[in-house]
């Protein structure tokens, strides 16, 4: 019997890619750069066990150009579904730059996203820098909607209560 799950990262969920590579044309000419989110892949009935690439994230005050782009370490959150990291090159080339390789130090595996950023204009890495095999996978996300699916109601509700265990009284 096996203890531990594998972490191995399997793949990418599709609209996650399809995301970066709307953000990356948006972008276009600066790079764009987010990170990687992922969750085991028994969350989608998949048949092996592993980690599924679910998001994108963007950090705040990240700073893009032609030819870099720039995150505020402070504000990278500290995050255990954390796999790794995707980014655009403007010039099309799918290959890491040196400082490329310098920040492929965290995560598991590193998306380089190419101008025009179409489907295939894209290539994943590991820590070193060496292509690895990531899979498209077509699996259902949870609808982002549902997590702002809340009324006012529900937050007076919430402050109501809180505020009346803190023995505070509403203004």
């Amino acid at each position: 019997m096996r203890l531990f799950r594998s972490s191995e990262v399997l793949g990418i969920a599709a609209d996650a890619l399809d995301f970066a590579r709307e953000a990356s044309q948006e972008t276009h000419p600066d790079e764009y750069m987010g990170f990687l989110r992922g969750e085991d892949a028994r969350n989608f009935d998949l048949d092996r066990s592993g980690t599924v690439i679910t998001e994108v994230m963007i950090i705040p005050g990240t700073r893009s150009n032609p030819t870099s782009a720039t995150v505020d370490n402070n504000m990278i959150p500290n995050d255990r579904r954390a796999v790794g990291s995707i980014h655009s090159h403007p010039n099309g080339v799918l290959r890491p730059s040196d400082a490329d390789l310098d920040t492929f130090g965290q995560g598991e595996v590193h998306i380089i996203l190419g101008h025009p950023y179409g489907p295939t204009d894209w290539k994943a890495f590991d820590q070193s820098g060496d292509v690895r095999d990531l899979d498209v996978l077509d699996v259902e996300l949870p609808d982002p909607e549902e997590f702002f699916d809340f009324t006012e109601a529900d937050l007076d509700i919430d402050y109501t209560e809180g505020h009346r265990e803190s023995g505070g009284r509403r203004r």
